[in-house]
């Protein structure tokens, strides 16, 4: 379904990417930056520099009471139960098949209440997925519209961070970890987070806050803004998985080659449905590839052997500039699912030639 123009969401920073010569895109029912100077250049900043992000359009929910850790913990595939408050963990919402309905991560904030960080594109149906299921005895807030999300990425981010506050505050802060900061006088809900495989930051604010801290993160000569196409390049040479492409409610983490983040130790909704899987054998699994040239595959190319049999289908791809290669994912069938093995990306009209390699494609240093 197609969403008019008219009836896209825009984050409280829409009027600075203007300003900013941003081309606009719609995106999971938003208007989003899709680049500033362009794709390469943001991406090589972002590795060698600091890029800030605007994802403002992504959900934030809290869930608390005396049963939110029990509760929490049958509807994700992440372990819950021995999180201490402060940490991050990343998994998924599934539904009784398997399948992902959504991919978020869950910040413990105290005992009794966590916060989990949803996809835009997902947020409705996760909220009334979750609402369905935890005890009326704990209080769900959707509070989405009420904050703000930056993300600030790349090798210098934690200089960027530690020179406007005056101090270190990033020393002590381990990956997937957040703790609460004081910046530029606002109060910011700070996480060792990101999408993009560099050092990098997520911080939470209060809408109110939006501008302000925008043009101060921006003041930084190291930082440049970037938009969501550098952002999905950056993602896909570390072989993240994104949801609506790669993962969705039809594959489920195990075909998905997210397995890590499933904790089987535990019951969950899926759980069954995944075990079943486990047994019975994949058919099919997603795995990363290199095409033998700067040409890039499109998502819905098929996969083909070197004898012409359809093996698979690309899900995400995209030029390389770290690389300068094509690269991309693709669910293909486990038998051919063989690093090293030769594959044909083809849309009918033109062939590529690539080779199954794993993941990160880019690998810092």
């Amino acid at each position: 379904m197609t969403i008019a123009k008219n009836d896209l969401k825009r984050t409280p920073l829409y009027n600075k990417h203007l300003a900013l010569g941003a081309k606009m895109v719609p995106f999971s029912g938003w208007e989003m930056p899709l680049q500033y100077t362009g794709i390469i250049d943001e991406h090589i900043h972002t590795r060698t520099k600091a890029g800030l992000f605007d994802v403002s359009h992504m959900g934030e929910f809290f869930l608390s009471g005396s049963s939110a850790s029990s509760e929490l913990d049958k509807l994700v595939t992440c372990r819950v139960d021995d999180m201490l408050p402060g940490k991050c963990r990343y998994g998924f919402l599934l539904n009784e098949n398997g399948g992902i309905i959504d991919d978020l991560i869950v910040f413990k904030i105290s005992q009794k209440e966590f916060k989990l960080v949803v996809n835009a594109g997902t947020s409705e149906k996760a909220k009334e997925w979750i609402l369905d299921r935890v005890s009326s005895k704990d209080i769900f807030r959707d509070e989405s519209k009420n904050i703000v999300k930056l993300d600030l990425q790349g090798p210098l981010s934690a200089k960027v961070i530690n020179e406007l506050i005056g101090t270190s505050v990033t020393d002590d802060l381990k990956r997937y970890w957040f703790k609460h900061i004081d910046l530029v006088g606002e109060r910011v809900l700070f996480s060792r987070t990101g999408y993009t495989g560099e050092l990098g930051y997520e911080l939470f604010f209060p809408v109110s806050a939006a501008e302000k801290l925008w043009d101060a993160l921006l003041s930084a000569k190291e930082v440049k803004p970037i938009g969501l196409g550098a952002r999905d390049t950056l993602r896909l040479e570390m072989g993240y998985a994104l949801y609506g492409s790669d993962i969705d409610e039809n594959h489920t983490p195990l075909e998905s080659n997210l397995n890590k983040f499933v904790f089987m130790e535990k019951d969950f909704i899926g759980k069954p449905a995944l075990l079943r899987q486990k047994e019975n054998g994949l058919k099919r699994i997603l795995k990363g590839f290199i095409a033998d040239g700067r040409r890039s595959a499109r998502c819905g190319f098929k996969v083909l052997s070197p004898e012409g049999e359809r093996i698979g289908e690309v899900t995400s791809a995209a030029f390389s500039p770290c690389l300068k290669k094509g690269i991309g994912l693709c669910y293909i069938k486990k038998e051919f699912a063989v690093e090293g093995r030769q594959i044909i990306l083809t849309d009918g009209k033109t062939e590529i030639k690539a080779t199954i390699e794993s993941t990160p494609f880019y690998k810092q240093g």
